[in-house]
């Protein structure tokens, strides 16, 4: 055995005890300041301290930082927090850090060569001091230092304890560097958080579903339902009625809430890279593939993965969309071997893929594999209870958004709101009060002014043109003013009886046929199972406009 092994195996045998206590304290506290204290309040009783100082070595700004005091108290808190270093001094000292032992400092002198004492214990030069190099040959981070009580020096077996405890506080040392490089990356991703929410003009990242308990509220019955299963669910409406927050309400109420929730718009994908954006492609499977790459359907293993617009899906990416829906399994571009992925699949569209798939243009037996569960999204008109409280949602957004002062929409303004057709559903709506918010200028919502509504002609110029008939609103126009004696305000019906008679014209029109060329939904423009929910609700029954042709 050599002499230095020799020489250990005492020195733990004696200090055994403390080194033990010293440890239990060194990680059981994650903040070095704790546990220094605790385990100052150890070895006093073993060596004659006066103060323990941890001081980080702070590379990058050529100082020493002191970041533990031992024993605690205010009394005992350092007068020199930090020392500035000059560049040689930093290297001197790192230099004796590399050695990895201890140093003893009297009078001021060191016995290592030419260390920057007066930067290592400001003010202590009189005092008995040793030294040790916290951290280890792939960096050194810090300096511990023992201060003896005045007229008191360490004997020959307290540098051997202190050589034994640079281990433990060096340990110290490290966890509190992480921890504040944890805390450091905790307040930039909260920063960033904060940047993001107020870009988008939310308070949160969680789902808000407006109307949930209102217009919606069938909907959301269905989303509690297929939420806790695995099954394909089909989202039915029209462009801007909210699917993909829908989506998201499904896999935030699932099982697979942890894992990853990935939107892919199969319409804004070219036909040449359908295959390699949802199923991956592996290296040299095609000119420029230099890499393997993970398809939508890899990357949402173990979630769920929202296919939007999936009626765009090209007839050959359909067939091997129907053998992951089947059995799980998927082969990338150029590979041999199939993969299996574990992933849910919700799709959206605002097409009539019964329609294609008659036409010939939509797989049949895919249109089964992911039809299990459809949810139809009325259009905004159809759950025009909603709107004010849309409006005040996307009012709060927009003076978040805008650095504008909160402004909720007047009676006058949910009044002009509830009476437009909105073509764009909810994100229009949206639009709209941005647009409000931005000319109101933080004072008021101008949304006469944002829908295009003029005093003498309504939406978009027409004196002659009511609302429902304009698709689109204008970006000008004067703001409208209250109703006088020479334009009389005509009395209005509720929407729900306005709607239950439409529907009943166009029911007896029909025959009591929904479906087909001929049917109801054809006549009113709608999708089928739309003009089913509307009935549920309102109570209308089909079968009695048989016999009234």
């Amino acid at each position: 055995m050599a002499d230095g092994s020799r020489s250990l195996v005492p020195d733990m045998e004696r200090f055994q005890q403390v080194l033990l206590g010293v440890w239990q304290e060194a990680c059981r506290h994650i903040e070095i300041g704790q546990s220094t204290a605790n385990i100052a309040a150890t070895l006093v009783r073993h060596v004659p301290i006066e103060r323990i100082l941890v001081r980080r070595i702070d590379a990058q700004r050529s100082a020493l930082e002191t970041v533990a005091v031992g024993p605690a108290g205010p009394e005992r808190c350092p007068t020199d927090a930090r020392s500035e270093c000059s560049p040689a001094e930093l290297e001197a000292l790192l230099a004796w850090c590399r050695g990895g032992k201890t140093a003893r400092l009297r009078g001021g002198k060191s016995s290592s060569g030419d260390l920057p004492v007066d930067k290592i214990v400001p003010g202590r030069h009189q005092r008995d001091v040793l030294i040790g190099p916290l951290g280890d040959p792939a960096g050194y981070c810090g300096v511990l230092v023992f201060i003896a009580p005045k007229d008191r020096a360490f004997d020959p077996k307290h540098v051997e304890l202190a050589q034994l405890l640079i281990e433990p506080f060096a340990v110290a040392l490290d966890n509190d560097l992480r921890l504040r490089e944890m805390a450091a990356l905790r307040e930039a991703a909260e920063a960033d958080n904060r940047s993001l929410l107020m870009r988008l003009g939310r308070k949160s990242l969680g789902e808000t579903i407006v109307g949930a308990d209102s217009g919606l509220r069938a909907v959301m019955e269905r989303i509690e339902l297929v939420a806790r299963s695995d099954a394909p669910v089909l989202i039915f409406g029209a462009t801007g009625t909210g699917k993909e927050l829908i989506a998201r309400a499904i896999h935030n109420r699932s099982s697979r809430r942890q894992g990853p929730f990935n939107r892919v718009n199969c319409g804004a994908i070219p036909p040449e890279l359908i295959d390699t954006q949802l199923f991956g492609h592996e290296r040299g499977a095609f000119t420029g593939a230099v890499g393997g790459r993970r398809g939508w359907f890899e990357r949402a293993d173990g979630g769920t993965l929202f296919l939007d617009e999936i009626g765009e899906l090209p007839p050959a990416a359909q067939v091997r969309m129907l053998r992951i829906l089947q059995d799980g399994w998927m082969e990338r571009v150029g590979a041999e071997k199939p993969i299996n992925v574990d992933v849910r699949i919700v799709a959206a569209t605002h097409r009539d893929l019964a329609g294609m798939v008659a036409e010939g243009s939509f797989r049949e037996d895919l249109w089964y594999r992911i039809a299990v569960f459809p949810i139809v999204l009325p259009p905004l008109r159809e759950r025009r209870e909603d709107i004010a409280k849309l409006a005040v949602h996307f009012a709060g957004r927009a003076a978040t958004r805008f650095g504008l002062a909160p402004v909720a929409p007047t009676a006058e303004d949910l009044a002009l709101l509830a009476a437009y057709p909105w073509p764009g559903n909810v994100r229009e709506l949206a639009a709209v009060i941005d647009r409000a918010a931005i000319l109101g200028d933080g004072k008021r919502l101008d949304v006469a002014t944002a829908l295009g509504v003029s005093t003498t002609s309504g939406w978009g110029g027409s004196s002659t043109a009511a609302p429902a008939e304009r698709s689109t609103p204008g970006w000008g126009g004067s703001s409208t003013a209250a109703p006088t004696e020479h334009h009389p305000v005509t009395p209005i019906e509720p929407l729900e009886t306005a709607v239950r008679r439409h529907i009943e014209v166009a029911l007896t029109a029909a025959g009591g046929q929904i479906e087909g060329r001929r049917g109801a939904a054809a006549l009113l423009r709608i999708n089928p199972h739309t003009l089913r929910a509307r009935m549920r609700k309102l109570g209308i029954q089909w079968s009695s406009f048989r016999d009234r042709q």
